[in-house]
């Protein structure tokens, strides 16, 4: 089985990576197998910028092929909050729940048809000695006023994903592989796997 590395410690992005990677015959390793690695600080503008900050800086320690992402949540009526500061939109320690009660609370007096708002996940790959790739995906959905559903993470529960009608926390990973930001940034990644992952050594 061919080895690909995801430059997050996100254990719940890491389970999603590893669900969508196994179907194309690549077992993941995050840098949760690699804890002597620091975070790279993100200090791009946008979620590619961020992306291809972390793949390349990862990849330059570990002279591997990595893959990166940046995701985040957009709000329109936040003017595109929380954005490339969803993970500490309430604080610099990183908290789901403080994190949604911040945006719900910003949107208290916002009605309904006016709380449009979409996933966004960008991912790059590094290689040494090759140009970077990039992709991104989105979701489109609405921010809920109450929490609902018990699977997922980040914001999920309070995100209406239209295309299922349902919060993203009430659907079963499997249903959320078919329709998250993440799912379809893979899946424009995935034609060029063959040539981007050549190089990934066989074990």
């Amino acid at each position: 089985m061919s080895e690909v590395i995801i430059a997050t410690k996100n254990q719940g992005k890491a389970k999603e990576f590893a669900r969508m990677f196994k179907p194309l015959g690549f077992e993941v390793k995050t840098l949760l197998d690699f804890p002597d690695i620091q975070d790279v600080e993100e200090t791009g503008t946008t979620f590619e910028e961020n992306a291809i900050l972390k793949a390349e800086t990862i990849s330059k320690i570990l002279g591997r092929m990595v893959i990166a992402d940046d995701s985040g949540l957009a709000v329109d009526a936040l003017d595109g909050r929380p954005g490339i500061f969803s993970a500490r939109y309430a604080g610099e320690e990183k908290n789901d729940e403080a994190n949604m009660s911040k945006v719900l609370k910003e949107l208290e007096n916002v009605p309904d048809n006016e709380r449009h708002a979409r996933f966004y996940c960008a991912l790059a790959v590094a290689s040494p000695g090759q140009e970077t790739f990039t992709v991104l995906g989105t979701c489109e959905g609405m921010i809920l006023r109450e929490k609902r559903g018990s699977f997922g993470f980040g914001y999920d529960p309070i995100f209406f994903a239209i295309e299922k009608g349902k919060a993203m926390a009430e659907l079963e990973p499997e249903e959320k592989a078919q329709i998250s930001h993440r799912a379809h940034a893979l899946q424009k990644l995935e034609s060029e796997l063959p040539s981007l992952l050549a190089g990934v050594e066989k074990r």
